[in-house]
C-alpha cells in the first residue's frame, strides 16, 4: 500500500497550505488506519514527528514548535488525513511526509517515533521563503 501527499508548494512566511495524505488510488484496500501521522526533515536535519491523529477517537499529538499554528484532522470514510498548516515560517521549510499505522494508534509517548507507523508516503516539499 502507497500513502500519496500532496499539497505542498511554496509559500511566503505568514502563509497558510493544506497537505493531504491519501491511499494512492493503485492501492486497492479495505484496511482502516489505527493513525495518521506527519513528519518533515529539513536539510541536513533528522526526521522530525509533526503532528499526529487517531482515527478512532481523535486524539490529537503535536511537537512544541507548531502548536497554534498547525491543525491535524481527517476523514475517516475516506481514509484521509490533513495537515492544515498556518503562519508558516522559514524554519517549516522541509519535505513532509505522511504516515499510517495499521495495528494500533500509537500513545502520547510513541506518536512521533518513526517504527510505530506501517506505511509512508514520498514526501512533499514545503518551502517558506520571502
Amino acid at each position: 500500500l502507497q500513502l500519496v501527499e500532496s499539497g505542498g508548494g511554496l509559500v511566503h512566511p505568514g502563509g497558510s497550505l493544506r497537505l493531504s495524505c491519501a491511499p494512492s488510488a493503485a492501492s486497492t484496500t479495505t484496511l482502516r488506519f489505527f493513525a495518521i501521522g506527519w513528519f518533515r526533515q529539513a536539510p541536513g536535519k533528522e526526521r522530525e514527528g509533526v503532528a499526529s491523529i487517531s482515527m478512532s477517537d481523535g486524539t490529537i499529538h503535536y511537537t512544541d514548535s507548531v502548536k497554534g499554528r498547525f491543525i491535524i484532522s481527517r476523514d475517516n470514510a475516506k481514509n484521509i488525513g490533513y495537515l492544515q498548516m498556518n503562519n508558516l515560517k522559514p524554519e517549516d521549510t522541509a519535505v513532509y511526509y505522511c504516515a499510517a499505522a495499521e495495528y494500533f494508534a500509537p500513545d502520547a509517548d510513541t506518536w512521533d517515533v518513526e517504527d510505530e507507523y506501517d506505511y509512508w508516503g514520498q514526501g512533499t516539499q514545503v518551502t517558506v521563503s520571502s
